[in-house]
């Protein structure tokens, strides 16, 4: 079942949300687009699809600047990350007000939005305690470790910070964040990081590679349900 509608957030303004649920679900998940692309984005549409698939309702949303996007046609950049983390906010409290309380919910997204999730988790501030036992643990697809081209700036305080699980599932190549830069982090045990070989910041591989995006779409998937799996026993 798709259910799509309008919710107010904290400043008055709408925020579009997606809402994919199946029958029998054994777990939600909030999923946050990134910078560059809506929660309608072919990435996001098809590792939703595939979550359904595998018995998990989808909650997608808009951020404010992708609506005004789509308003106006004008690519503005994205909001700052108070008000990314307001909308997110926002969003968490819908789903655990109105949909399926007894499923086990997860929160990340892809890159800037499985940003935000992390730093939801991180900071003792931004979510009520009652409101984070609720969250089983995050999934980032993608995780921006750093701007592109600025490897110093690092972002690694909201993996290092949450008091959550962490599921980051990368390309091994992504610009903002390969496989040997992670390793050098030395990432904490709460923190598990699988990579998809030759795969870019969408998960891309290059056609010499031998590996093909769609494969690589569905391990990513694989590993979100085997992460869900695992700690959804003890919900």
């Amino acid at each position: 079942m798709t259910l799509e509608e309008k919710i107010i957030g904290e400043e008055g303004t709408d925020i579009s949300v997606l809402v994919n649920r199946v029958a029998n679900a054994k777990a939600q998940v909030i999923f946050a687009h990134g910078a560059g692309a809506n929660m309608s984005h072919e990435f996001m549409n098809e590792i939703s699809r595939q979550l359904n698939e595998s018995d998990i309702n989808v909650i997608r949303f808009n951020f404010p600047f992708m609506d005004k996007r789509g308003l106006t046609g004008k690519k503005y950049p994205p909001d700052r990350m108070p008000k990314l983390l307001t909308c997110y906010q926002t969003i968490i409290h819908y789903v655990i007000e109105h949909l399926d309380t007894d499923l086990p919910l997860f929160i990340g997204g892809k890159s800037m939005g499985s940003r935000v999730a992390a730093m939801l988790v991180a900071d003792a501030t931004l979510l009520p305690a009652n409101v984070l036992t609720k969250i089983s643990a995050v999934f980032c697809l993608g995780y921006p470790f750093h701007p592109t081209k600025k490897p110093e700036k690092h972002r690694l305080e909201p993996l290092f910070d949450a008091k959550k699980p962490v599921l980051i599932v990368q390309g091994d190549r992504d610009t903002l964040g390969n496989k040997a830069e992670i390793s050098e982090y030395q990432l904490p045990k709460h923190c598990q990081c699988f990579f998809l070989e030759d795969g870019d910041h969408s998960f891309k591989p290059r056609v010499k590679s031998g590996f093909t995006y769609s494969a690589h779409m569905k391990r990513a998937v694989t590993e979100i349900v085997c992460f869900i799996d695992s700690l959804a026993v003890n919900h």
